[in-house]
């Protein structure tokens, strides 16, 4: 689907929307930031900078 926002468009993958959303429909898209899956990634990155760089 093509969403329009401040000037610009942007392909956004149909299976994002719900299933009774129409052309000309107005949406809300939210973005969180996943507190939980942030830390566990950079503990995940960490454990392996660790392994590389070991004497």
């Amino acid at each position: 689907m093509v969403v329009e926002f401040e000037g610009g468009t942007f392909n956004i993958p149909k299976a994002l929307f719900p299933q009774k959303v129409r052309e000309g429909d107005v949406v809300r898209i939210t973005i969180v930031v996943d507190e939980e899956a942030t830390k566990d990634r950079k503990k995940r990155v960490e454990q392996l900078a660790d392994e590389l760089f070991e004497d």
